[in-house]
This record gives structure tokens, C-alpha cells and sequence, in this order.
């Protein structure tokens, strides 16, 4: 399975794109802006292709088990080995605020003069997570391309 990230818009702020899923638009992103030099929890992650795994360990896994119930939930998406990064997710969440270089997810977009905002993440996150997480319990090699038009 491949995921791919299309950023096209680069703010003071933030870093908007959109989600693919093999070639099918699902969602919009919101990340953190890009900086020349790291801020830890305020700095996108570089563009490239990373392997997605589970993360079963940490606080989020705990908050989205109990947050959607094991049934549902079996791990956060996990991004590996990105260049000077630690524990890249894709998760929900509305404003640049809520990230610390992951992805964030949402069905919809609000474009502000200097901020942007996601609108329905929750169902954005669920939508994209089914897939994604049954590819990987299948053992399936799932990617995500990050690219900035």
C-alpha cells in the first residue's frame, strides 16, 4: 500500500497538503512549517518515502485505545526512520497546535491568512486508519511519500 503526501501550501505557521491512498485522494494534512534549522515539536519532517509501522507503545496508543476501543484501534501509525525525528504519527488533531512534526488528518480544510485549520479529523483518522491498519496486519510493506509541490 502506498500513502502519499502532496504539501501545497507553506505557511508562517503550518504546512498544508493532501492524502492519497493508491492514488486516491482521502483527506487533508496539516503539519508543522519548515524551518532551515530543527525546533523540536515546531518543524515538519523532510520530504521522502518512509516505511509505516504500528506503534503499540507511549501515551497516544493509550489515549486512541481507549479513545476508539481495541476492537477497533491496534496501534498508532508509526513513520520510520525519518531523518532526525523520533515518533512521527499520524494522528487527529485541527491546528498546528496539536502536532509536534506529525501528521495530522481531516476531511475538511479552513485556509486562514496565516493559520490553518482541519475540520472532522476524527472521521478523517478513522477513514484512513481501516485501510492502513489491515494492510499491516496482513504484513503488507505500506509507504508514505511526502512531497512538496
Amino acid at each position: 500500500m502506498k500513502l502519499k503526501v502532496e504539501r501545497f501550501r507553506h505557511g508562517e505557521d503550518d504546512t498544508v497538503g493532501r492524502l492519497f491512498i493508491d492514488g486516491k485522494l482521502f483527506c487533508y494534512t496539516l503539519e508543522d512549517e519548515k524551518r532551515a534549522v530543527k525546533v523540536p515539536g515546531e518543524t515538519r519532517i523532510p520530504d521522502g518515502t518512509y516505511k509505516i509501522k504500528l506503534r503499540t507503545e507511549g501515551n497516544f496508543h493509550i489515549r486512541y485505545s481507549n479513545r476508539f476501543g481495541l476492537g477497533f484501534h491496534k496501534g498508532m501509525l508509526h513513520l520510520q526512520d525519518v531523518p532526525g525525528f523520533e515518533y512521527i504519527l499520524i494522528h487527529c488533531g485541527n491546528i498546528d497546535d496539536d502536532t509536534a512534526g506529525c501528521i495530522l488528518v481531516g476531511e475538511e480544510l479552513i485556509i486562514g491568512s496565516k493559520n490553518s485549520s482541519l475540520v472532522k479529523s476524527q472521521a478523517a483518522y478513522e477513514k484512513i486508519y481501516l485501510p492502513v491498519r489491515d494492510a499491516l496486519i496482513r504484513d503488507e510493506e505500506v509507504t508514505i511519500e511526502i512531497i512538496s509541490l
